[in-house]
């Protein structure tokens, strides 16, 4: 049967629209099915901390299973790349820290770009680190610890989480202010190089509060400073740096949520409407500020606030990372 002109023009036009007519069915009715959050470090560090506890919120919220999928590897640029490279329909993100979308883009040959490839969700929180130490180091504070590393030099050993880490970074400018020398081993995660602490074979590492504090307040490690101006509220008993004898040597580990380029405004905005729901959870919060975690204010509760954020800290760190030569092996 032969259509009239118009008819098979409307029709046409009508077949033409389908997709993005369907694209907008199914951001409407996002979420449909279960949503996988990747975590690219191994259980026990501050991202997976943070991750779990998002995902039971957010699974609430938005009424389908938050799914937690650790990948690590590559000082996190493992799994977040395979967030990279995923669908844009918001059933894969990332819980992405200082080191996938900051450091990284800095030291690795990434096949990804850690601002253009990802759609910024919400800043989640951020926490200072501890410098903590093996109960067989023979130093009761920073002090003796220096003085212990000046008349011991290369025969101590520090955990990081590889090339550009913040313990990498910190260990680096530990040595530089200090004028001493020790070892640097990776570890595919802060939960293995704690371990390894208490264990005794290492000797100290940066690590964020969440997987050091249990371990101090047990006796089983030695906690030397936190790095910022401040005491921290869940820890009064541990010095700043700046009261422990470096002053200056400040660094905030923070987190946030990523979903992939091109990911539908209104999923990115039922994505942060969850997230802040549930950082803004009163037994929540709680949870999280036990942990050393701080969490932003109002104003940076924004997927806007977090990219720009984001951008901040690369303008700051990157200079630094590469005038120190540090390079992912």
């Amino acid at each position: 049967m032969k259509l009239p002109r118009r008819e098979f023009l409307h029709l046409a036009a009508g077949a033409a629209a389908l997709p993005a007519v369907s694209r907008t069915a199914r951001a409407q009715t996002y979420p449909s099915r279960p949503i996988t959050m990747v975590v690219p470090y191994p259980p026990g560090g501050l991202t997976d901390v943070i991750g779990r506890i998002l995902a039971e919120g957010m699974r609430t919220s938005l009424g389908q299973s938050v799914i937690i999928e650790n990948v690590g590897g590559a000082n996190g640029s493992i799994g977040t790349g395979r967030v990279a490279r995923a669908a844009p329909d918001g059933y894969t993100l990332v819980v992405g820290i200082w080191n996938t979308h900051v450091a990284n883009g800095a030291t690795y040959a990434l096949q990804y770009d850690v601002v253009k490839d990802f759609e910024p969700v919400l800043l989640l929180a951020d926490a200072p680190l501890l410098l903590v130490a093996s109960k067989a180091v023979p130093a009761n504070d920073l002090k003796e610890f220096i003085a212990w590393l000046r008349l011991n030099p290369d025969k101590s050993s520090m955990g990081t989480v590889g090339a550009g880490s913040p313990g990498h970074l910190l260990g680096l400018l530990l040595q530089k202010e200090t004028g001493t020398r020790f070892g640097l081993v990776a570890y595919r995660g802060a939960g293995p190089a704690i371990q390894d602490v208490v264990a005794g074979q290492i000797d100290t590492t940066f690590v964020n509060t969440a997987t050091s504090l249990p371990q101090v307040r047990a006796g089983s490690i030695k906690a030397f400073a936190v790095t910022a101006k401040n005491r921290l509220a869940v820890a009064p008993d541990i010095q700043s740096v700046d009261e422990a004898g470096l002053p200056g040597l400040h660094f905030s580990l923070w987190a946030g949520l990523f979903a992939p380029r091109g990911t539908p405004k209104n999923i990115i905005s039922k994505l942060n409407t969850a997230a802040v729901s549930t950082i803004s959870d009163p037994t929540i919060h709680e949870r999280l500020a036990e942990q050393g975690f701080e969490i932003p204010s109002h104003e940076q509760q924004t997927p806007e606030a977090l990219g720009a954020y984001q951008k901040a800290e690369i303008e700051k760190w990157w200079p630094i990372i590469k005038a120190a030569g540090i390079k992912a092996e």
